[in-house]
C-alpha cells in the first residue's frame, strides 16, 4: 500500500492541482468536497484524472467548517484508504468587502471555513498520526496573511490565523514525529482570482518580480516538497514570484 494524502478543497484550484501532482507521484488521493455540487463539478473529474495515473482516488463530501462533519470526513477517508499520511488543508472561501461595511456573516463565514476548518481536520486526524508517530500537515495560507490587504480583513485574518495555527501545531506535535507547515501563495491564476477587477490584477502583476501570475501546479510543487521533507516544520513557504 502506498502513501495517502487527504486534500480538503481538492475539487478545484490549488487543491485540485495538489491532487493531480500527488497522483502523478504515485500517491493515493482522498479529495474533500464542500458540497454535492463541488463533487460533481470538480471532485469526481479530478478523482477520475488521478485514477488514470494508476492510483486509488475517491471523493468525500463534508463542510469542514462543521466540527462533526470534519470528523466524519477524516473517518471515512481513513476507512477507505486504510490511513492518511498527509493532510493538506486547501479549503478556502472569500467574502471580500471594506471593513466599514463588512457584515458579521461575511467575517464569520470566512473564518469558519479557512481557519476553523483547518483546526477541525487537524483535531480529528492527529490521534491517528500520534499513534503512528508520523504524519505531515500542510496548510494553504496566503501572502495576504502576512501583509494584509484592502477589502480582505476577514480573509487576511483567517490566513494569518493559519500561520499561528501552523507554528503552534508544529511545536505541539513535533515530538510525535509529525510536521506541520504552511504554503503562502501570492497571485495565482484560479477561478477565485479570475473574479478580480482588472485594475487589481494589473497592480499585482506590476508588483511581481517575475511579471506573471503563478499557476496552481507551482503551488502544488511546494506542497509536495513539504509533504516529502523530514526536517522542516513550523515553516511558511512563500510562493509568490516575489510579490511586493
Amino acid at each position: 500500500m502506498g502513501n495517502t494524502v487527504l486534500i480538503t478543497g481538492g475539487s478545484s484550484g490549488i487543491g485540485a492541482a495538489c491532487a493531480l501532482l500527488f497522483a502523478e507521484k504515485g500517491w493515493d488521493v482522498a479529495i474533500g468536497c464542500h458540497s454535492e455540487g463541488s463533487l460533481s463539478r470538480g471532485g469526481e473529474p479530478v478523482a477520475a484524472a488521478a485514477r488514470e495515473k494508476g492510483v486509488r482516488a475517491g471523493c468525500f463530501v463534508a463542510d469542514v467548517a462543521d466540527f462533526e462533519a470534519a470528523g466524519r470526513l477524516i473517518s471515512a477517508a481513513t476507512e477507505a484508504f486504510g490511513g492518511i499520511d498527509v493532510l493538506v488543508n486547501a479549503a478556502g472561501i472569500t467574502r471580500d468587502g471594506p471593513v466599514a461595511r463588512m457584515s458579521e456573516e461575511q467575517f464569520d463565514a470566512v473564518l469558519a471555513t479557512n481557519l476553523k476548518g483547518a483546526f477541525n481536520t487537524i483535531r480529528h486526524i492527529t490521534p491517528q498520526m500520534m499513534k503512528k508517530r508520523a504524519g505531515k500537515i500542510i496548510n494553504i495560507t496566503s501572502v495576504v496573511g502576512i501583509t494584509g490587504n484592502r477589502g480582505q480583513a476577514n480573509y487576511a485574518a483567517s490566513k494569518s490565523g493559519l500561520i499561528g495555527l501552523t507554528k503552534s501545531v508544529a511545536k505541539e506535535l513535533g515530538g510525535r514525529g509529525i510536521t506541520c507547515n504552511a504554503v503562502a501563495p501570492g497571485f495565482i491564476e484560479t477561478a477565485m482570482t479570475d473574479r478580480m477587477p482588472e485594475k487589481a490584477r494589473e497592480a499585482l502583476l506590476n508588483a511581481t518580480a517575475l511579471g506573471r501570475p503563478g499557476r496552481p501546479e507551482e503551488v502544488a510543487e511546494a506542497v509536495f516538497f513539504l509533504a516529502t521533507s523530514s526536517f522542516i516544520t513550523g515553516h511558511v513557504l512563500v510562493v509568490d514570484g516575489m510579490l511586493g
